[in-house]
């Protein structure tokens, strides 16, 4: 019997045990979520204060965008420590991932970025 030569082995990635992978899914489905209402949002309210301040125009019936932008940023904020923590992002990912969220359109890059190294990293589908 042959011993393999180093060219015929193939780096086989550590198994990630299906408890974790689990768990790492749903938290970054919970990120996922956040980060679109949370980029969506802001962007509205970004279009809001436009209006309101560029444009001179009324726009009282969008005073609501200013607090439910504020939660959802709150709410983005506690999904990405919940991945990360998860995932064990080191500090400066998570500080890069939150901060994300107060860049117009940068929630969204920053988003597929996370999602692409998790799925990777935890073999998730």
């Amino acid at each position: 019997m042959t011993q393999p030569t180093p060219q015929t082995q193939t780096a086989q990635p550590p198994r990630i045990h299906p408890e974790r992978q689990r768990r790492v899914k749903q938290a970054l489905t919970l990120f996922t979520i956040t980060a679109w209402i949370t980029g969506v949002l802001f962007l509205l309210l970004i279009t809001r204060m436009i209006m309101q301040y560029g444009l001179d125009m009324n726009v009282d019936y969008l005073s609501w965008v200013a607090r439910v932008h504020g939660f959802a940023f709150v709410a983005f904020l506690m999904a990405s420590l919940n991945l990360g923590s998860k995932a064990r992002w080191s500090t400066s990912t998570w500080i890069t991932t939150a901060m994300s969220g107060v860049v117009p359109f940068m929630s969204f890059i920053v988003e597929a970025k996370r999602r692409k190294e998790v799925k990777e990293k935890f073999q998730l589908s």
